[in-house]
């Protein structure tokens, strides 16, 4: 397992302590894996079609330099 340090806003540090704090995640970890999964889960299609057009651009722009 790979470990990532983040900083966050004042205001936000404050919620994720309040929702461990509270019971709903067990550590703060463990709600910064919940909450990047859930983006994923939520934009997976919109991020792949986006790498997908610069992708189809970087090849494009390739090929008209090679012409």
């Amino acid at each position: 397992m790979k470990t990532v340090q983040v900083e966050l806003p004042d205001k936000l540090a404050a919620e994720v302590e309040a929702l461990v704090g509270t019971g709903w995640f067990g550590s703060e970890g463990e709600l910064i894996r919940a909450a990047l999964l859930e983006f994923v889960r939520r934009n997976r299609t919109d991020l792949l079609e986006g790498f997908m057009r610069e992708d189809i651009q970087w090849a494009l722009s390739r090929k008209e330099q090679a012409a």
